[in-house]
């Protein structure tokens, strides 16, 4: 069995569950964590920031439940309202990472998540990855050229293709995978308490 992690590092409520899935997958070192990008903002939802304008009362939440920081750089995005979130672009970037450090996907992920809702960096943006990638101490260079390949192109496309077929319709959500057997253990929110009921349960 494997714990499958569906996100979209534009996310905010995927950025408010980094530290359960941290959690939850400290207290089962023996299940591996596959990370898949969602394409929440792709296609026709690729439009300047400030036309979400649910946005910063949806963080005000997210932060209340979860505890989750967001920093003066993203707000300085907000405020500004002109940064579009390109998924796919943040897709080929989880790919990049995880074809360079595969066993540590789920923290990578978190990483990113940081980069843009702490820091405000452009997750379009190759030199965003060179900084996550150096403090990660992985190969930054490897990491920037990977995520200009086609392979990881078509990785992105893969991922998205995988979260329809697991019937994932919003972001994040957690499964237990088992074979053929998907049991979800989160979706939107949750604490690692209830992740392991539901496991327990499994």
């Amino acid at each position: 069995m494997k714990l499958v992690y569906v996100f979209d590092a534009y996310c905010g409520w995927s950025h408010g569950f980094s530290g359960t899935l941290r959690e939850a997958s400290s207290r089962h070192p023996e299940l591996p964590v596959e990370v898949v990008s969602g394409g929440l903002f792709a296609g026709p939802r690729r439009v300047p920031i400030r036309q979400f304008g649910y946005v910063q009362g949806a963080n005000a939440k997210i932060a209340e439940l979860t505890g989750a920081e967001f920093g003066e750089g993203y707000e300085r995005l907000i405020a500004d309202g002109s940064f579009v979130m390109d998924s796919e672009a943040a897709a080929r970037g989880v790919a990049a990472l995880r074809q360079v450090a595969p066993d540590r996907a789920a923290e990578l992920a978190a990483a990113l998540q940081n980069a843009f809702y702490v820091d405000g960096l452009s997750l379009s943006d190759a030199a965003t990855y060179r900084t996550v990638a150096q403090a990660a101490g992985l190969d930054a260079d490897a990491v920037v050229a990977a995520f200009e390949t086609p392979g990881v192109r078509a990785a992105a496309e893969a991922d998205f293709r995988r979260a329809a077929h697991l019937g994932v319709t919003g972001f994040p959500t957690l499964l237990a995978v088992d074979g053929d057997t998907v049991t979800p253990l989160a979706h939107g929110h949750a604490t690692a308490d209830e992740i392991d009921e539901r496991l327990a349960a499994h």
